[in-house]
């Protein structure tokens, strides 16, 4: 979505598209090339938004030239890193459920209804990923000593150092595909993109 550090390091993960994004990972796959009035068409976004105007005068074409290369971006990037992910020997939902644990610094413990929460899948799915994890030897679960029926979830020693390696790994990797923009333009891009989503999720709401 490296070893245990002395200070804790504060990763963001794929999976916070949202708390989600593992390190800031989707939900389930990217959608494919072919999705959408855009997609499918290798030529430049202008090229396809010309092609349309063409086709159908009139036409609302203004989008195409954000939202094609928004898609084509997160198929290559999702691509990119389920390849990472493999080399690591992980996967990009228990790299979702350990980098939420470990963002949430010391004691490194959270709730079931809060990993919920953070991660933005359904309770059911956050309890399939825990079962894993906990056969994987990854996290542990105990009864919340504040009472109640919540359970906590911790990552073991086995699971902390996985997601320090696999964070590194995704995160370094990710870093140097986004060099052809110099660092202005990143945090430019960055904001503009925080602003489009936070739009977005006003006014349409969150991923199912």
């Amino acid at each position: 979505m490296t070893t245990p550090h002395t200070k804790p390091s504060n990763p963001t993960d794929a999976t916070d598209a949202s708390d989600r994004t593992a390190t800031h990972e989707p939900e389930g796959e990217a959608h494919a090339e072919g999705e959408g009035v855009g997609g499918g068409d290798h030529r430049s976004a202008g090229a396809i938004a010309a092609a349309w105007r063409r086709e159908r005068p009139g036409v609302v074409t203004d989008s195409i030239g954000i939202v094609t290369p928004v898609w084509r971006l997160a198929k290559l990037f999702a691509d990119d890193r389920n390849r990472v992910l493999r080399a690591a020997g992980i996967d990009a939902a228990t790299l979702d459920l350990l980098s939420v644990l470990r963002r949430s610094g010391p004691p490194y413990e959270l709730t079931t209804r809060e990993l919920t929460r953070r991660t933005l899948v359904t309770a059911g799915a956050v309890s399939q990923r825990v079962a894993r994890a906990e056969r994987e030897g990854l996290v542990r679960r105990f009864p919340d000593p504040a009472g109640g029926r919540a359970v906590l979830v911790a990552p073991t020693p086995a699971g902390h150092a996985l997601v320090e390696r696999s964070v590194d790994a995704v995160l370094g990797r990710e870093s140097s595909l986004v060099t052809g923009l110099s660092a202005d333009e990143r945090a430019l891009l960055a904001s503009l993109l925080d602003r489009l989503l936070t739009d977005l999720h006003g006014r349409i709401g969150p991923a199912d």
